[in-house]
């Protein structure tokens, strides 16, 4: 099979449980693709987020904060990735960190486009009519869902059931990952907070 790596990435959403393989044999992943589909996943966050419909969905612009949307993108997917390279080398996984990126990024394609084509509609349609923009959102999600299942699988070259007991673990994973992260963040927090205290007070007693 003579494709571009764009192409590839068509014959790959198409066809979830030969496409990973082709792209696995000729190694077709394109590192590019796969980043531009995260930076995607943060404006599809963000649009989710600030410009879905007003009769579906309100947007409280005076409590708006770009955190919370770079973490359910960019930090959610980093998590992923991490933390499924740490739970595959318990199992013997062939994956590298780049290729689990790479295939991953290209199985959330669906669900990415879904949810920006169901903001698009939350536009124009009214509220009667949202079962359609339910019905494209479900299709991506499960979409998405079907390709990642068949990324896992074969970039690791397991079997189902240790396709998807990998993918519970990643899970686990994940949670202690972020558990970690904030408790890390909220003790570092506390450090600069205690200098800063400390700081305050040696300049007050100078200047006193």
């Amino acid at each position: 099979m003579d494709l571009t790596k764009g192409q590839f990435v068509r014959h790959v959403v198409m066809h979830p449980f030969e496409g990973f393989e082709d792209l696995r044999w000729k190694k077709a992943g394109s590192m590019r693709i796969a980043v531009a589909v995260v930076c995607l996943l943060f404006i599809q966050v963000l649009a989710w987020e600030r410009w879905y419909g007003f009769q579906y969905y309100i947007a409280y612009d005076k409590i708006f904060n770009v955190v919370p949307i770079i973490f359910r993108s960019f930090i959610m997917f980093g998590a992923w990735v991490v933390a499924n390279w740490a739970m595959c080398t318990l199992f013997d996984g062939e994956g590298t960190m780049k290729n689990i990126f790479i295939y991953c990024a290209y199985a959330l394609i669906p669900y990415v486009a879904a949810y920006l084509i169901g903001t698009l509609l939350s536009h124009f349609l009214v509220q009667e009519e949202y079962i359609f923009i339910q019905c494209i959102e479900i299709i991506g999600k499960l979409w998405s869902l079907v390709l990642m299942i068949s990324a896992i699988k074969t970039v690791h070259q397991f079997t189902f059931a240790k396709t998807i007991l990998l993918m519970l673990l990643t899970l686990i994973a994940m949670v202690a990952m972020l558990f970690l992260l904030i408790l890390l963040l909220t003790l570092f927090q506390q450090v600069l907070i205690f200098i800063f205290s400390i700081y305050t007070e040696i300049t007050y007693r100078i200047r006193v």
